[in-house]
C-alpha cells in the first residue's frame, strides 16, 4: 500500500502523522510525507527588492524541509519505508498530481475544522482533494479531542 499524507508542518500535523504511522505499521505501506509550501509571486512589489523576498523565501524553505526530514527520520526509526517531499504550488493541485504521479493509494490531510464562512472565502484543502482525487482519501479531524 502506498500512503500520501500531506502536511502544513504545524502543530496539528503531528496528530495525522500519529495516526498514518499506525496505519503504516499496521498494513506495511510505504509512505510519502508532502509538504506544500508557498510559491514564489510573481511580483514582490518595489520594497524591499527581490532579492530580500527570494532570500527569505529560500530560507522558509530550507526550514520546511529540515522539520519535514525530522518527520521522515521518525517514521523510518519505526522501519516505514518513507520519502519526503517539499513542492512549490497550489496545495490541492499539487497533492492531487503528486498521488497520481506517485500511484498512490490513499491520501490523508487533516481538517482544521475553520468553519462555513473559512472554507467559503479560502476554500479547503481537504474538500478539494475529496473532490478531485481519483483514490480514497483519509480526512483526520486535527481540531478537538487527541
Amino acid at each position: 500500500m502506498n500512503i500520501l499524507v500531506a502536511v502544513d508542518l504545524s502543530s496539528a500535523s503531528q496528530k495525522v502523522l500519529s495516526k498514518v504511522k499506525t496505519m503504516a505499521l499496521a498494513f506495511s505501506a510505504k509512505v510519502w510525507i508532502l509538504h506544500v509550501a508557498e510559491p514564489e509571486p510573481d511580483f514582490v512589489g518595489y520594497k524591499p527588492g527581490p532579492q530580500t523576498v527570494r532570500d527569505q523565501i529560500a530560507q522558509e524553505l530550507h526550514e520546511e524541509r529540515e522539520k519535514l526530514q525530522k518527520e521522515v527520520d521518525n517514521f523510518r526509526a519505526s522501519g516505514i519505508d518513507t520519502t519526503s517531499l517539499c513542492v512549490q504550488g497550489a496545495t490541492v493541485e499539487v497533492i492531487l498530481r503528486e498521488s497520481n504521479k506517485l500511484k498512490i493509494d490513499m491520501i490523508v490531510v487533516g481538517s482544521h475544522g475553520h468553519g462555513t464562512v473559512h472554507n467559503l472565502i479560502i476554500g479547503s484543502v481537504s474538500e478539494g482533494v475529496l473532490h478531485g482525487s481519483s483514490c480514497p482519501v483519509l480526512v483526520i479531524p486535527t481540531h478537538g479531542r487527541a
